[in-house]
């Protein structure tokens, strides 16, 4: 019987690492994405029997966000086909506290298919490789305002209990929280990386309607622009003001502070245009 995994989301920050890692291990995976060799497209439903061809796992990561409200009908077509196909398990990539993903965990629950729910706070990664990224190059970080502190999340973490859970059965049936070991604000976050980067970044916090405006100008798709108004008006409410300890529970180490991500984060050659100030 075949043990090949499919990573959907290969190319994307936390596929690309859990795939890396799956091969480091020498596993049997095929990447998943529209540019792989076997191509894979969340919108084109005629490139997924071909990508599940002799798979027996799936790494899901749902593109560009699992709270997008079009989310649970697609992975519910999507579990129907991998079903089909001969698909065993699949390991989701989830958020915490948000309705939308909670829909597409219980459309996996109920596939028949043996599952891994993994719940994810912001990443850190964020701020280096994500939509943050240009406010710490400009130095100027501007978000609509938000009084809740978040537990941000090293990917590498996470990407660390993907495969753990890929690989393992005890895992199966579970659902798991990514935090990092403490919880910060926006400001507090900022302030660390302005240190580091001996850099002063300014923090900015403007209404939601502002934002929205600053989003349209920089021409953001309104998909986009509303998935990045719900979690700012809502997911970042104060839900999920709470550290969990899963990472060390599963990884047998504490997770990743946002202090050492900095560190890392530097010595990858991240904000280039920074003076550096290495601790």
């Amino acid at each position: 019987m075949s043990n090949k995994i499919l990573v959907i989301g290969s190319t994307g920050k936390t596929g690309s690492r859990v795939f890396s890692r799956l091969q480091n291990k020498n596993v049997d995976v095929r990447p998943g994405s529209r540019s792989s060799k076997i191509p894979f497209d969340w919108y084109d439903d005629t490139t997924w029997v071909n990508a599940l061809e002799g798979i027996s796992k799936v790494c899901l990561t749902f593109y560009p966000d699992i709270a997008m409200r079009t989310s649970e009908g697609i992975i519910y077509n999507f579990a129907q086909v991998a079903k089909k196909a001969g698909v065993k398990k699949i390991v989701l990539l989830s958020g915490r506290g948000e309705a939308e993903a909670i829909a597409c965990e219980n459309v996996i629950r109920n596939s028949e298919m043996a599952w891994s729910i993994i719940r994810s706070s912001f990443f850190m990664q964020n701020f280096s490789e994500g939509f943050w990224a240009d406010g710490i190059e400009s130095k100027a970080f501007v978000i609509p305002t938000v009084k809740a502190k978040e537990p941000f999340v090293d990917i590498d973490d996470i990407a660390d209990v993907v495969v753990e859970a890929l690989m393992d059965s005890k895992h199966d049936g579970k659902i798991y929280e990514m935090t990092g070991p403490e919880l910060l604000s926006f400001d507090e976050a900022i302030s660390k990386l302005s240190h580091a980067l001996k850099s002063d970044i300014q923090f900015v916090q403007v209404s939601m309607e502002e934002y929205k405006n600053m989003l349209k100008e920089h021409q953001v798709p309104d998909d986009l622009i509303w998935l990045i108004t719900y979690l700012f008006a809502e997911v970042l409410d104060g839900r999920n003001e709470s550290v969990q300890n899963d990472i060390e529970f599963i990884l047998n180490r504490k997770p990743g502070s946002f202090d050492n991500y900095i560190q890392k984060s530097i010595k990858a050659g991240f904000w280039k245009n920074q003076t550096i100030v290495q601790v």
